[in-house]
């Protein structure tokens, strides 16, 4: 059944052009949609909470799932993990090689490692020879908070310029090994800083950019940080794949990037709610049933607009755009459906019946997508 997952190819942003690599069955780069990541916060050695986060990230919409693995006892949980689970799954790793075969021969689909970290030149070839072997891409993550030692010195402080060179340091090495399949990521929690250095590598590579502002704050701050810094990026065309980084939990971080993707129509899942800040002329809580319907609508993945407006000045004006849209009215308010005036509703089961109408039409429109699919 058609999920909801398609481009919006009417979106004005002309998407910088790049490499595609394969995160597991997930395409990255070239002209495949921008993937939606996250990481897990639990102990990788809890194996039953561990897969319980992963399925939850999945159900909310990520493509990609990263866990940390910071030692090999970790790196055996992670080959447990990978067979209870069936999204991509990357696996976080600095410094010892040993963790990155490891994972390799357990069945990761994308290693998180810098390989300029990872110590003598024989150690980097046999995770880069281990890779290519088993298909395994790379992401080269260079984060503003632990650049190498002689960058620190050479600019005196974390830079735009300090964070390219140091993406680029490991570049070579994989360029030296014939070594392609990677993307890279520049983040700093500075978003004038990660944008500046984001927009320097894309003129330097074709390879596909992970994009994130790292330890961007709480749900809130770092929600308006992270769609400051990424969208001004993703406007820009550049970005493949996304992380929306938040001291909260990772489920948020998913919903967040979906609708960041979603306002710039860079992708489609789910409701796109319009909705008023309600004020003295509305006709009904919008508040409260914008709430309650978010909640309840969460489950939806075909894509629509559904409009919920209080009033009759914006109200019909708004409604007639959407697929299912509300314009507050005394005593009743009337209902729109594809942009034609179709009845009323009350009061007092509002919340109820609208839900009801805008699950109806989910259903016809998911019905005529998979006709087209089928078509196709």
């Amino acid at each position: 059944m058609y999920d909801g997952s398609l481009m919006y190819f009417e979106s004005p942003i002309k998407r910088r052009i790049s490499r595609q690599i394969m995160v597991g069955n997930v395409p990255v780069g070239g002209d495949a949609p921008i993937s939606v990541q996250s990481m897990t916060n639990t102990e990788t050695t809890d194996v039953v909470a561990t897969v319980h986060q992963v399925n939850q990230l999945q159900q909310a919409g990520a493509d990609i799932v990263r866990v940390s693995v910071p030692t090999i006892e970790a790196a055996e949980s992670f080959g447990v993990i990978r067979q209870q689970v069936n999204i991509p799954l990357i696996a976080d790793i600095h410094f010892d090689y040993r963790i990155a075969l490891r994972v390799a021969d357990l069945g990761v689909d994308c290693l998180r490692i810098n390989p300029g970290n990872i110590g003598r030149e024989k150690r980097i070839r046999a995770v880069i020879d281990k890779a290519r072997d088993l298909h395994i891409p790379i992401r080269i993550g260079v984060n503003a908070g632990s650049l190498e030692k002689g960058l620190q010195k050479k600019y005196g402080e974390p830079t735009p310029e300090a964070l390219v060179e140091s993406a680029m340091r490991h570049i070579d090495i994989l360029d030296q090994l014939n070594f392609y399949d990677f993307k890279v990521s520049v983040k700093a929690s500075d978003v004038f800083m990660a944008v500046a250095a984001y927009r320097q590598l894309a003129t330097k590579i074709d390879q596909p950019l992970h994009l994130g502002i790292t330890e961007a704050g709480g749900l809130r701050s770092g929600t308006v940080k992270s769609s400051v810094g990424l969208g001004v990026l993703l406007m820009d065309g550049i970005g493949d794949t996304v992380r929306v980084s938040l001291a909260a939990d990772p489920v948020q971080e998913v919903k967040v990037a979906w609708d960041l993707l979603k306002s710039l129509k860079l992708r489609t899942k789910g409701i796109n709610f319009i909705a008023c800040p309600s004020c003295s002329r509305q006709n009904f809580d919008v508040i409260g049933t914008m709430n309650m319907l978010e909640t309840r609508l969460e489950d939806i993945t075909v894509p629509m607009d559904v409009a919920v407006i209080g009033c009759v000045v914006n109200g019909p004006g708004e409604a007639k755009e959407a697929d299912v849209g509300l314009a507050g009215g005394m005593p009743n308010n009337l209902v729109y459906i594809d942009g034609q005036p179709s009845h009323k509703l009350v009061k007092d089961n509002l919340v109820d019946d609208l839900e009801q109408l805008i699950r109806d039409k989910a259903d016809a429109k998911a019905k005529l997508m998979d006709n087209v699919i089928a078509k196709v």
